[in-house]
């Protein structure tokens, strides 16, 4: 799946903007995305480093439109945690020497709230 496939919507509630300031970012992802991918995706799309993952299936609700009941659809649910303090990476290169590496990473993201 391409991550344009993955990442449906962001989730816009009071529940997760509060949790923007500890880095955690709410999405409406694929149904059959696992959490590999859907860190992945967040991680090419949005160019930030992803700490943690947790998903959960949002049971749909059920509707009236006068006589006839009916229900929405099932959907996932992504609360993604993003590394707020990147930092540099250092590990171990030939001949046991110290190598530093800093990648490129964001501490936030910005289109989330269309900023």
């Amino acid at each position: 799946m391409l991550p344009e496939e993955i990442i449906i919507a962001p989730v816009v509630t009071e529940k997760s903007n509060d949790e923007l300031q500890e880095g955690k970012y709410t999405f409406k992802v694929n149904k059959k995305a696992t959490k590999v991918q859907i860190a992945n995706a967040v991680e090419k799309l949005f160019e930030v480093k992803v700490l943690k993952v947790n998903t959960m299936t949002v049971k749909g609700k059920e509707k009236r439109v006068g006589y006839h009941t009916g229900k929405t659809s099932d959907w996932k649910k992504a609360i993604v945690t993003i590394d707020t303090n990147p930092g540099d990476v250092t590990y171990l290169g030939k001949g046991g020497k110290q190598i530093k590496g800093s990648k490129k990473f964001k501490d936030s993201i910005d289109e989330f709230m269309g900023a």
